[in-house]
């Protein structure tokens, strides 16, 4: 077989595989849409589950501040150097500081 026989065979079997069918005149007809009767659907409500409310910090009393000792009270933090009495000092572990002022001064080690 030559090359041209090969192609003609090749060309006859595409047209045996895909027959051309003619197009209808007429265009098929959609059944008609079934009408739905008019219900108006309410939205469903999402239910949002509530979280239990977190419990509130308890502000620190001035027991926390002093200690109740037989010679009378004893003072537990250092007062500020700069504020005077009646500011206290966090204590940081390494260092004392002012929430008033933000003075800030290191511990000993």
């Amino acid at each position: 077989m030559t090359m041209a026989e090969k192609k003609t065979e090749k060309a006859a079997v595409k047209k045996e595989e895909k027959p051309k069918e003619k197009p209808s005149e007429k265009p098929a007809e959609k059944p008609a849409a079934v009408e739905k009767p008019a219900v108006e659907e309410k939205p469903k409500e999402e239910v949002k589950e509530k979280k239990a409310p977190k419990p509130k910090k308890k502000q620190k009393g001035a027991y926390t501040r002093y200690k109740v000792d037989v010679s009378g009270l004893v003072r537990l933090r250092p007062y500020c150097e700069r504020c005077g009495p009646g500011f206290f000092m966090a204590d940081h572990g390494d260092r004392y500081t002012c929430g008033h002022c933000g003075f800030t001064r290191y511990k000993k080690s």
